[in-house]
């Protein structure tokens, strides 16, 4: 039948009463409905009444033909109630644009009636605060209405369905709670037929079952997972994966070998849960259903269930779990077990891995006392209860956890342990603690250092040491380029330098041997005990308080994330210290070597200190109680917090506090709305700049579109410029795990009007794409370098410098203009100070640790790195006060891959590279070259007097000639021809000579140029792949390019950097182990009696102990603890004499 002009006749057989003549005319309108939908649109009424007629025989055909009139007239939801109900004759194998477009609405139906059922939440809700907050603001209560109405709670804001910046009022929200005609017309509310008429919601379910069914068939598992994840149908997503295993079975025959695609299918569902899902309680959901899952296999992906273990909080499955592999008495299930042990104390809080801790079996011999290290401590965790362990009693009981762990392990001892076994425990116990890989970071830190002095001295000799800010910045510079090396002599070879320190710049020197030293457990509190607070002796000279906070403060750093006996040391000191820069050192360390530990008799150690009211101390104590605090959103303290916030009148105070509670609301996303809304709501701009550090923190690193939204919102309306500033900057947490969606959302904002958007721009663009060389990163920051603010100069250079940071000219050829950019920037002496101060820390920060460390802010396993985290939040604050810059060394992480055996040995072996070395190759060292002298002005020569020089020339070489017998070549000037050399010993090239100089030397380059030819061509003839020894730098781009092809040692899992345990394939054979080089000793500094003597006598011995190691913190001892001149106690100042003054009258009468 050839194709219908016009539809009018057709049309027409619709009226007719016989039903013949309307299903022939319903069967032609279904093939030529795509040209004749327009005249047939006005007849739709009598399609839909052949449908509704029950007697009439074709119901689904014109059901059908309705489906696609509407699609036409895009009136999708009714285009789609009409194709559920033309049923068998809706095909969804056929390709078109109709089905393809039916298929997708029935699909976003699904899930928006999957989301309208209550979902099974076990999840308490979040303790409700009781402190109220003020609401009159005069003003500032419109801070709170973003994008929701202030009546509207924080977590019941609409998600933008396509873009974060979407401008759709989100005012009204669909409500799952509400009945169906109280959702009509609502966003993400679905179609009110559809869900008052159950018939159809049963066709739409048999076309979502079909559809799967097809996916099924298709092996496209992972089309199901997102749709089920979407909708919250849990039982379709085990389904799935059931699903897939019984489908691997069948094609393996029976075989029932370990599952890998329902495991890959598992994997997808977690890395789902960690970078897609926002909701806190549908993750915990998703995370439990998958561990149930992988308890099932014969074979189970043990790191996975470790992952979800973590993200869980359960302690006790995993304790259970690593004696269950110790158990199996088998090398390869041990090594597992010492893995996942790695990886917990890589992902876990001090509170979470010491319940593990104590939860491992224990010899029966000995009895249950407290550990030799503090008895006191253990005796009063023993009988009070913990805030913590009151938030976790739900969880402990639901899982059985027993009341005393003493008991637990009483319990478990039911049958006798091996003493392989015991070991093993042992083992476990000691990499929970961190020791083991602490020590193994501080070897390859060592080891590796490749830390350039050229640079810091060329700092120290830009700059001006009297003025305290510039010694501070080659401090700070210094510390973080020697970060965990413990390499001080630096220190040591700048003594004269180092006593120019007075007041806090010898604070923040003194803390940064804590930076250095970090990690050095063994000899930590040794090399700090000429710094430690000591009793006041009579005749003694004392020594300088700034020198013993700031030693307190090392000696947390030392030990950050490590409770051991250095927190009690330094607990001891901070109660019995009375000065406030004492306790202004003893809190901030406190805080960091009892990050989350959740010690409440601590805390309130802080919070009597806090209620002296002493503006210089109690900044500090306000963090380090959050510090202490860390996750635990512990409500009571949040609640004196709080209420002191409001009482005290010292804006430092508050800004401690503040900082604080959002350290203890780290992780808890929507459990801390109602403190966000709070301080959002608040009048003063110190608590409102809380409130948004409380938002990143909580929502760090969950890329959640709310949280976006409601920052960009405050970025632009807040009245406080500190508020907007915090506020921009934050994006930078939230947004770490996606770095290139943050160039383009702060584009805009980096060209403000208002300097401290452009800052905070600058800075979030350094914290998300910390280590990626990302070039829409630098782009944005290239222009910020020259802008008019000094403030801004400086947040561009130190973001460049984050950015930058492990990056060489192969990886990224624009790091040799930004280092030359940096230096050059410290050494202009136009320059303003803070910009300098910034170039110095950009300086030390792209060289962090030895050129071995990058800026993590997630882990090796790609979960949240808390210490790198807390440690980027308050480094930020060193806008207020410089000494928080040394917390930005807490997110330093080294790069490296550490194998080790089955026995925690370092076996020497090579693993390989499957890329030329100088892609990850360090870049090139500083060339120390000396000033050029200044360049005289060429004289201007008139074309004249030139003529008449070169007439008189040659002139005289004629009259040369005719005076000669022999005919001689003429002498030619040195500067003439540079290939004409002398046979003596060749001078240092000059810098003209610099090019020529270049091509010479092969592969070598000067930085912030382009590689000239040879160098190209040797990259190019290079050779492809490489042997690397272990522990050695491997970074984490260069992760994907590593395999173990030595047949001895094989990894337990994927290589991910960091320590790696190997199975050793051939046992029996003798075995060769590095030598690890960082355990030296480190001696005690003397104390001569005044600082000239000290530093006279440090001096003299400074080319005798040289060539130590580890000596610089004892000789800068002598320089560091001496007293200022102009503190309290010190030698007055000579009273200039009486002189004489004549006024005017008595000048006039003398004359």
């Amino acid at each position: 039948m050839p194709g219908l002009t016009s539809a009018a006749g057709v049309v027409g057989f619709l009226s007719e009463p016989e039903p013949e003549l309307q299903i022939f005319a319903l069967k032609v309108l279904n093939e030529e409905i795509d040209s004749l939908w327009t005249e047939v649109a006005g007849s739709v009424g009598d399609i839909e009444a052949l449908y509704e007629d029950p007697s009439f025989p074709e119901r689904e055909l014109a059901a059908l033909v309705a489906a696609k009139v509407y699609y036409n007239l895009q009136e999708y939801n009714e285009s789609m109630i009409f194709a559920l109900g033309a049923g068998k004759l809706f095909d969804i194998d056929h390709e078109g644009e109709f089905e393809d477009t039916i298929i997708s609405k029935c699909v976003d139906t699904y899930i928006a009636l999957s989301g309208s059922v209550p979902v099974n939440n076990t999840n308490q809700p979040p303790p409700q605060l009781t402190t109220a907050f003020s609401s009159t603001a005069n003003g500032a209560s419109s801070i709170s209405a973003g994008l929701a109405s202030p009546t509207t709670p924080f977590s019941q804001s609409t998600l933008p369905s396509k873009s974060l910046l979407s401008r759709q009022d989100s005012t009204t929200t669909f409500d799952p709670s509400l009945q169906t005609g109280g959702n009509a017309n609502l966003p993400g509310a679905p179609p009110a037929s559809v869900a008052s008429q159950p018939s159809v919601q049963k066709q739409l379910h048999a076309i979502i079952d079909e559809l799967f069914e097809r996916c099924f068939q298709g092996g496209s598992y992972r089309q199901v997972i997102g749709i089920a994840v979407e909708a919250r149908r849990l039982d379709v997503l085990r389904r799935a994966v059931l699903r897939a295993n019984e489908d691997e079975k069948k094609q393996r025959k029976g075989d029932n070998g370990g599952f890998t695609r329902g495991q890959e299918l598992m994997e997808y569902v977690l890395e789902i849960c960690m970078n897609v899902v926002q909701e806190r309680g549908l993750r915990n959901e998703l995370l439990q259903l998958v561990l149930d899952l992988l308890n099932d296999i014969p074979s189970p992906d043990y790191f996975s269930i470790a992952k979800c273990i973590v993200y869980l909080n359960e302690h006790t499955l995993a304790s259970d779990m690593l004696v269950q592999l110790v158990k199996k008495h088998d090398p390869k299930f041990s090594a597992i077990a010492y893995q996942i042990a790695f990886d917990l104390y890589d992902n876990s809080t001090q509170e979470f891995l010491k319940k593990v801790r104590e939860e491992l079996p224990r010899v029966p011999e000995p009895t249950p006392e407290p550990p030799v290290d503090n008895p006191d401590r253990m005796q009063e965790e023993a009988s009070e209860p913990r805030e913590s362990d009151q938030l976790l009693k739900e969880l402990n009981d639901s899982v059985g956890v027993p009341a005393s762990p003493l008991d637990n392990n009483q319990d478990k001892k039911g049958e006798q342990i091996s003493p392989e076994a015991q070991k093993a425990f042992d083992s476990i116990r000691t990499i929970l603690s961190g020791t083991k890989t602490i020590e193994l970071d501080l070897e390859f830190l060592f080891r590796s250092n490749r830390a350039d002095t050229a640079i810091l001295n060329k700092i120290r000799d830009s700059v001006e040491a009297r003025n305290s800010i510039y010694h501070t910045a080659v401090t700070l510079a210094t510390a973080f380029m020697h970060a965990g090396t413990t390499n001080d002599t630096f220190f040591r070879q700048n003594l004269e330098w180092l006593g120019k320190a007075v007041n806090w710049s010898k604070f923040t020197a003194t803390a940064a041997l804590g930076v250095i030293h970090r990690g050095n457990l063994s000899q930590g509190q040794k090399l700090l005990e000429p710094y430690l607070p000591k009793d006041q002796i009579a005749g003694a000279n004392p020594s300088s308080a700034y020198s013993q906070g700031g030693s307190l403060y090392a000696l947390g750093l030392i030990y950050a994330n490590h409770e051991t006996l250095a927190l009690d040391l330094i607990r001891e000191h901070f109660k019995k210290a009375t000065e406030e820069v004492v306790q202004h050192g003893g809190a901030l360390g406190l805080g960091v070597a009892g990050m989350a530990t959740g010690d409440e008799s601590i805390y309130e150690d802080l919070k009597n200190v806090l209620y002296t009211d002493s503006a210089l101390n109690g900044e500090a104590v306000g963090i380090a109680m959050g510090l202490i605090m860390l996750g635990t959103g512990d409500i009571k303290a949040l609640e004196d917090m709080i209420q002191y916030a409001h009482d005290t009148q010292h804006e430092k105070i508050v800004r401690g506090l503040a900082l604080g509670m959002a350290l203890i609301m780290y992780g808890r996303q929507e459990g801390a709305d109602e403190l966000l809304n709070g301080l959002l709501d608040d009048p003063d701009p110190l608590l409102r700049y809380g409130g948004i550090q409380t938002l990143a923190l909580a929502y760090c690193g969950t890329g959640s579109n709310k949280a976006v939204r409601k920052l960009l919102h405050v970025a632009v309306s807040d009245v406080s410029d500190d508020v907007r500033r915090i506020a921009v900057m934050s994006l930078g947490f939230i947004l770490f795990r996606k770095p290139s969606s943050v160039p383009r959302m702060v584009e805009l904002l980096s060209e403000s009007y208002n300097p401290h958007v452009r800052y905070g721009a600058a800075m979030a663009l350094g914290i998300s794409c910390a280590g990626t060389g990302l070039d829409e990163a630098i782009d944005l920051l290239e222009p910020m370098i020259k802008d008019p603010t000094d403030f801004v100069r400086q947040g561009a250079l130190i973001s460049l410098s984050m950015i930058m940071i492990q990056q060489n000219e192969a990886m990224n050829p624009k790091v040799g203009t930004i280092r030359k950019t940096l230096l050059k920037a410290i050494s202009d002496r136009h320059e303003d100070a803070m910009t300098k101060f910034g170039s110095a820390i950009a300086l030390g920060v792209i060289d962090a640790g030895g050129r071995n460390c990058t800026i993590s802010l997630q882990t090796q396993t790609g979960n949240l790195n808390m210490s790198g985290i807390v440690g980027m939040a308050v480094f930020t604050q060193y806008w207020y006060w410089f000494p928080l810059t040394h917390f930005l060394s807490l997110s330093f992480a080294p790069t490296a891959i550490v194998g080790l055996d089955q026995d925690l040995e370092v076996p020497s072996f090579k693993f390989y590279s499957a890329t030329r070395p100088s892609v990850f190759d360090y870049p090139p060292e500083q060339e120390t070259k000396q000033e050029d002298a200044p360049e005289k002005v060429k004289t201007a020569v008139l074309s004249t007097t030139a003529q008449a020089k070169r007439r008189a020339q040659r002139k005289e070489k004629q009259q040369h000639r005719e005076s000669m017998d022999i005919d001689q070549t003429p002498t030619t000037p040195k500067t003439a021809n540079v290939d004409d050399k002398m046979e003596t010993d060749e001078p240092a090239p000059k810098p003209e000579d610099s090019q020529e100089q270049e091509e010479k030397v092969d592969g070598e380059k000067k930085e912030g140029e382009a590689p000239p030819e040879g160098a190209k061509k040797k990259m190019e003839k290079e050779k492809v792949g490489c042997h690397l020894e272990n522990m050695s730098r491997v970074l984490p781009a260069q992760r994907k390019f590593i395999s173990f092809p030595d047949g001895r040692y094989q990894p337990v899992k994927k290589p991910t950097g960091g320590v790696i345990l190997l199975t050793d394939t051939t046992p029996s054979e003798p075995k060769t182990l590095m030598e690890m080089k960082a355990k030296k000793t480190v001696k005690p500094a003397a104390a001569p009696a005044t600082l000239q003597d000290r530093v006279n006598e440090a001096i003299g011995q400074q080319e005798a102990v040289n060539r130590e190691s580890g000596d610089g913190a004892a000789e800068a001892a002598g320089v560091l603890t001496a007293v200022d001149e102009d503190v309290e106690g010190g030698e007055e100042a000579e009273v200039p004499r009486e002189f004489d003054y004549f006024t005017d009258e008595e000048r006039g009468g003398e004359e």
